[in-house]
């Protein structure tokens, strides 16, 4: 540290790079790009800071200065939009969800490519068209491309299944079953090519070609094809009516629009191609360093993109930072493989398509702000129901459920899920594997897992605080009297605090309370109902998706560990070859004998010791 508590910045370089800032639990908080690293970490200490009001608060919070030299300022902005996607720092402007977008992926790199919805990292191989802000939007597009190109829907580099027969998308007309050889591989990449035409804003250029294939359909007195190529005409069309608006050019490009305020920001994104909007992507993101709306914008568009497809033109409201649209031109060029432009224009058609980008942002954070306000006040309305429902001291921001799950006794495991104000809050979820407990005994795990749930609690572990303000178990009467005397134990003497324990039986959804005999019965269609039920149904999801992990498991341990002449690669291999151990169980010894790298002798003994 300098003598006056700042971070000492003289071994910063002063060439192209990124400056990392750490607070002193060494974690980001901010990352920033700069032509000379330097210059550009020392406007913050000075007396003024940037002129962001945040930036006193930053300053107070820095203890570490990072930084990581680049050869240019293009590939400063690669790594910084990068390191924002890694870190997510709290003074970055951001996307709220911290889940990964969506994205249509067309796999390409496939000799039979598919269709789907990812929000895996993409592959080189394969084309991506996104990010879609919701997996709503996404899969209503994917609707229409299902109904319009019979692509096939199977998994796996190679189309068809092992049983060879083609799947129900075959006989309903939603696949052109290239596994049977019902297509050939020119008319399967015809297919794809229009998915992606289609996904690339082209519609008309489909339409009329389903046109004209119409008429001569109908020519041929070939009417069957024509009704169908009909109705993909009509979907094609509607798709396009819905979407339509025309600007004078024929161009294709996309307009950023962003609108900030405070601590939360707006961008919109415009999609034109062909003179036509095509669509309309709104994000929200958290601003709390409160950047300018030019400064969220220019950051976010190299978040956008990512690896997906790149326009010609990239319009964005600069400021008249040329140097920085440049920059971001050669990294946006260097994604699509030819030259991008990005701008800001001034007049004309595209400064009228930014201008409703900018308004639509304005008007899409007074939107969500809306929303948001009236989301908190039916969830306060709601948690302010059930402490007066359930007597309970005070509202229950925080909820925690309790499940059990097991297979005959074997495999016992639980689940412990969180709802804060309301809401899922999933980093906050944990498990248990039941230790102490021989059978089919739900009573004695429940108590189990509580115990050491407020064990951790008593012991200030992070992972485990804060306290709960309500503690609800799925299950009746039983789970509640086998809990009971554990929270009772834990208090005597111990700064435990008291926390209300309620259980939520399944059949009736009755509530049972400790201390009175008859249970609490809430109206079947209040809020208050859906919430608790909301949350015992995600405990018990949690729980069972937990134990169908762990039961897999010990099954290819029991059932590989000890076959003869198979060792950990070859089990790898027959795992790879049949999927799951059930599939294993029951396979042919011809079946065992194709597996690829495992030798005929030991196939037939591995069949004689599992059919034994």
């Amino acid at each position: 540290m300098s003598e006056n508590g700042f971070p000492d910045r003289s071994h910063l370089p002063t060439s192209p790079g990124v400056y990392i800032f750490k607070d002193a639990g060494d974690t980001v908080i901010y990352v920033g790009k700069a032509k000379n690293v330097r210059s550009r970490v020392a406007s913050y200490f000075n007396r003024s800071g940037d002129g962001r009001p945040k930036i006193a608060e930053l300053r107070e919070r820095v203890r570490q200065i990072d930084f990581i030299v680049t050869s240019s300022e293009t590939e400063a902005l690669v790594l910084e939009a990068n390191l924002i996607k890694r870190h997510r720092p709290r003074f970055n402007a951001s996307l709220k969800d911290d889940k990964s977008y969506p994205y249509i992926v067309v796999t390409t790199g496939d000799e039979y490519p598919r269709v789907f919805a990812t929000r895996s990292s993409h592959d080189p191989r394969h084309r991506y068209f996104g990010p879609f802000p919701s997996a709503g939007s996404v899969h209503a597009t994917l609707d229409v491309l299902n109904k319009t190109f019979p692509f096939r829907k199977c998994r796996g580099p190679e189309p068809g299944r092992r049983s060879g027969v083609p799947c129900l998308n075959y006989h309903i007309g939603r696949s052109a079953a290239p596994c049977i050889g019902a297509v050939s591989k020119q008319d399967y990449d015809g297919i794809i090519a229009d998915v992606i035409s289609f996904l690339e804003g082209r519609v008309d250029g489909l339409i009329r070609e389903r046109e004209a294939a119409m008429r001569e359909a109908a020519k041929d007195t070939d009417f069957e094809r024509a009704a169908k190529l009909r109705d993909e005409i009509s979907a094609l069309t509607h798709v396009r009516d819905r979407q339509r608006a025309t600007i004078a050019s024929e161009d294709s490009f996309d307009a950023f629009g962003a609108y900030a305020e405070d601590e939360t920001a707006c961008v919109q994104v415009f999609a034109v191609r062909e003179g036509q909007i095509v669509n309309r992507d709104s994000f929200l993101l958290d601003n709390y360093g409160e950047s300018r709306a030019e400064d969220v914008s220019l950051q976010f568009v190299p978040q956008y993109y990512g690896t997906a497809a790149v326009p010609r033109e990239v319009l964005v409201q600069s400021d008249d930072r040329e140097d920085e649209l440049e920059m971001l031109a050669d990294h946006l060029s260097g994604l699509r493989g030819t030259s991008v432009e990005v701008r800001q224009p001034r007049r004309g058609d595209k400064r009228r398509i930014l201008e409703m980008a900018l308004r639509n942002a304005e008007l899409g954070l007074e939107h969500e702000r809306m929303l948001d306000e009236a989301r908190r006040n039916r969830v306060a309305s709601t948690l302010d129901g059930l402490r007066e429902e359930l007597a309970l001291p005070q509202l229950p921001v925080r909820i925690e459920c309790y499940d059990i799950s097991n297979t005959m006794g074997t495999n016992s495991v639980a689940s412990m899920v969180v709802f804060q104000g309301g809401r899922p809050a999933k980093s906050e979820y944990r498990r248990f594997k039941v230790r102490t407990v021989e059978g089919a005994d739900d009573f004695a795990s429940m108590a189990e897992v509580i115990r050491r749930r407020l064990e951790r609690l008593k012991a200030d572990d992070e992972k485990f605080t804060p306290a709960p303000d309500l503690i609800l178990l799925d299950g009746g009467k039983g789970q509640l009297s086998a809990v009971i005397p554990i929270l009772e134990e834990m208090r005597v003497g111990e700064e435990l605090p008291d926390i209300p324990l309620r259980s939520l039986a399944k059949r009736e959804e009755e509530i049972f309370e400790p201390g009175r005999p008859e249970p609490v019965i809430l109206k079947r269609n209040s809020p208050e109902l859906h919430l608790l039920q909301r949350v015992r149904d995600e405990a018990h999801r949690f729980a069972n998706a937990y134990h169908t992990k762990v039961r897999g498991k010990a099954m290819t341990a029991s059932v590989l560990d000890d076959l003869p002449g198979v060792g950990p690669e070859r089990k790898k291999k027959i795992l790879a070859h049949f999927g799951t151990p059930e599939a294993f169980l029951n396979a042919s010894l011809e079946e065992l004998e194709s597996v690829p790298g495992l030798p005929g002798r030991v196939a037939r003994e591995v069949h004689t010791r599992v059919h034994r």
